[in-house]
């Protein structure tokens, strides 16, 4: 009985030690808490410290909570942070003053902000957008984006389509439309997307309008590398060595070297109709086969290790290898 008092007391002392009085010293809020969209799905969080705030021989920092559109909590000692996110359904976010005195940790109470939806009308803005990026030989990136008008967008709906990497953002130019004449492609040959970066955002940013109806702007944001098509493989070459299949091959067009590539080697037996599909990280595959047999052998390519894999690159031109 005495030890579970103990453990009640020590457990009281504890949660004491942390309020915000605790040493006699108090945790005030920040102020003047600003939530400021600064660039397409970019939100600016401003605040200043409490001027009631005791300065003394104090740590502060400032806890941050994004409540929405994706839940992520942090902290910072400075008095400003920019976040990307979507915003056509709102942004919230809490924030609160941490302070260091004597190895203790004291937070003041939550200061709570909101940006609000994005107005229009329900079911307006577009829907299933997709994209796709590609390395081009000149080493720029392209970009191509579709998607499907809203289930309550009227006909005469126009919808415009807006990129944004880094700190450019471009319209599109180059747009395909359904055979209601409603833009619902876009395509950019050229793009400020930098082939050479790992994992950036893409946001892609679609409002429109109508005479029927306010139409509800729709962003999203890509991986650039989970959205990008590898090139296909270059200089495939097939030949037999007495039993054996050598297959070699250069990495696809991109920056990134080799090592960043795997690779599926599709291996078709035209008498037998069998199938193989084999994983390889290599340049190079040796495999036994029966030569009195034909065969058509592809390659593909995806990225590796090096950054987040994208889409597998479009099968090789069919080689024939094998008897006659």
């Amino acid at each position: 009985m005495m030890r579970v008092l103990l453990i009640l007391l020590w457990t009281t002392n504890l949660v004491q030690r942390n309020v915000p009085q605790a040493a006699g010293v108090q945790v005030f809020p920040p102020v003047n808490f600003t939530l400021t969209v600064s660039a397409l799905a970019q939100v600016l969080l401003h605040w200043k410290p409490n001027p009631n705030q005791e300065q003394k021989n104090y740590t502060i920092r400032y806890d941050v909570k994004i409540l929405s559109p994706v839940p992520e909590e942090y902290d910072t000692r400075k008095t400003h942070s920019i976040q990307t996110a979507a915003l056509h359904n709102g942004f919230s976010a809490h924030i609160r003053t941490l302070l260091l005195h004597n190895n203790l940790q004291m937070r003041s109470d939550w200061v709570k902000e909101k940006l609000l939806p994005l107005p229009g009308a329900p079911e307006t803005s577009v829907t299933n957008l997709s994209c796709v990026t590609r390395i081009t030989i000149s080493s720029t990136v392209s970009l191509h984006c579709t998607w499907l008008p809203g289930r309550g967008a009227p006909e005469d709906t126009e919808y415009f389509l807006f990129y944004r990497y880094e700190t450019y953002t471009e319209e599109c130019q180059d747009y395909i439309k359904d055979k209601w004449n409603r833009n619902t492609e876009c395509r950019f040959s050229v793009t400020h997307i930098d082939p050479e970066e790992v994992d950036k955002l893409i946001v892609i940013h679609i409002n429109g309008s109508s005479k029927y109806a306010a139409i509800k702007p729709f962003q999203q944001l890509f991986n650039q590398n989970a959205i990008e098509k590898v090139n296909v493989p270059r200089n495939v070459t097939v030949f037999l060595e007495q039993n054996d299949l050598l297959a070699t091959w250069e990495k696809p067009i991109s920056p990134f070297p080799k090592e960043c590539f795997e690779y599926e080697f599709y291996l078709f037996n035209l008498k037998s109709g069998n199938k193989q599909i084999l994983k390889i990280s290599s340049n190079d595959f040796r495999l036994w086969i029966d030569v009195t047999n034909r065969y058509s052998v592809q390659i593909r390519a995806n990225h590796h290790i090096c950054c987040t894999r994208g889409f597998w690159s479009d099968w090789s031109e069919i080689i024939y290898v094998g008897k006659n």
